[in-house]
């Protein structure tokens, strides 16, 4: 039976750089005899997305061009939607172009690339990038946006930490970093995820994005998305997160257990994909809808700060991106995947349950105001957790993970997760 999902973007299918069998055998041991790269955490997600399909049409790291016109333009050199740069970087001044390098992550080969460019981004190149990329219209991306984001921006920080010499190539992938071991049965491939929506049936599939455990409104999102779609992908990120965050095991925990409880399984897929979050708010909005593309999600669930941070970005400032991306009309060009845009969600005492800024009349005092950067912070603090803001099993396991903690981050509040600009 034909899949009724959506194409891959890039209109080449899955593009996998990912090799197996004897070839991957031959290039285990002849990158043995390579020069050798330590590359970053966020370089390894970005290497087995690739691997795996999930950034096709992607071959390799950007060169220069591609590099330009993705931030400048959203698109590729040659025209393809792409909205976020992905860069490898050096500071091995003796790596030139033609060479062949093994790129390796803790001691762990993680794969090989032919290098057809090699060239360095300065300081303004840097900044210029961070400006196009992570700058918002919110009140931490006003005034001098790089003095405050070189403080309080993870995502800018990397940019500016990022090492001399950039290079572009092709990748062949040599490793899925442990993932597939860590989290068996979360994490999944496009192809393992697609293959599993089409033995249900499914076509109209919307994805809810996480970094956090899930509260009372990443469950009303979800509830939205599978009440006008044929299922919900609860897919949440296994990579590396900023210090505070809650990690992925303690998540997927809480999700299995709010899907135990709380949802008609035959709906819902919870999987996980192997990035570090950038942060880069409305951009990365756009990332995640293009390797949703790929992972066969045809609608994104954008509620308010999409991957944000601090308040950098507009509350809704994800979802008006979409409205903005250029279209080019060529087939496997465009960007497919749509977002589902969900206004304010709630608990509201008056309305007796679930709620928007779209449904709900009352009034702010009213509504129990649910973000996962709040929950985490009067967890972290040992406050007591209003009613209605996240299932008590959910909550029962989240406080186990926070009685066993040596060190508190301290949390930062922004506008989003207080509610202030409701």
């Amino acid at each position: 039976m034909a899949s009724k999902l959506v194409p891959p973007h890039g209109g080449k299918g899955l593009v996998c750089c990912l090799l197996e069998g004897k070839a991957l055998a031959d290039e285990i041991k002849k990158a043995q005899g390579l020069k050798k790269i330590e590359i970053s955490s966020q370089e390894k997600g970005d290497l087995i997305m690739m691997g795996i399909g999930g950034f096709s049409p992607l071959t390799g790291f950007m060169g220069k061009a591609d590099w330009k016109s993705v931030c400048e333009k959203f698109t590729l050199s040659d025209g393809t939607f792409w909205p976020i740069p992905i860069m490898l970087a050096t500071d091995d001044a003796s790596v030139k172009a033609g060479d062949e390098v093994a790129l390796v992550r803790n001691g762990t080969t993680m794969a090989t690339i032919k290098v057809n460019e090699k060239f360095e981004l300065s300081e303004a190149d840097k900044k210029w990038e961070c400006e196009k990329v992570y700058k918002g219209e919110g009140v931490d991306s006003q005034g001098d946006f790089m003095a405050t984001a070189i403080k309080d921006h993870p995502g800018v920080q990397k940019v500016l930490e990022r090492k001399k010499f950039c290079l572009a190539g092709p990748v062949k992938v040599l490793s899925e970093g442990g993932f597939p071991e860590k989290f068996p049965g979360i994490y999944k491939t496009p192809k393992q995820l697609r293959t599993e929506m089409d033995e249900r049936g499914w076509a109209k599939v919307a994805a809810l994005q996480l970094r956090n455990p899930m509260h009372r409104s990443h469950e009303y999102l979800c509830k939205i998305g599978v009440e006008v779609c044929d299922g919900v992908v609860i897919h949440s990120l296994v990579g590396a997160l900023k210090p505070g965050d809650i990690p992925a095991e303690v998540r997927v925990k809480a999700i299995d257990v709010l899907v135990e409880h709380y949802f008609v399984k035959k709906n819902v897929i919870q999987a996980g994909y192997p990035l570090d979050m950038r942060y880069a708010g409305p951009r990365e909005a756009l990332l995640h809808a293009v390797f949703r593309q790929n992972y066969g999600i045809n609608r994104q669930i954008v509620g308010r700060d999409h991957a944000g941070v601090g308040d950098f970005y507009g509350m809704f400032e994800a979802q008006e991106i979409f409205d903005k991306i250029p279209h080019c009309g060529v087939a496997g060009k465009d960007l497919l995947t749509q977002p589902l845009k969900i206004d304010w969600t709630f608990y509201c005492v008056k309305c007796d349950g679930m709620a928007s800024m779209r449904t709900c009349p009352h009034s702010k005092e009213d509504r129990v105001i649910l973000s996962g950067t709040k929950l985490r912070k009067m967890l972290s603090e040992g406050a007591e957790v209003p009613d209605h803001f996240g299932r008590p099993e959910v909550l029962a396991l989240l406080r186990e993970y926070y009685s066993g903690l040596t060190e508190k981050v301290e949390i930062k509040m922004q506008k989003a997760a207080s509610g202030t600009g409701m």
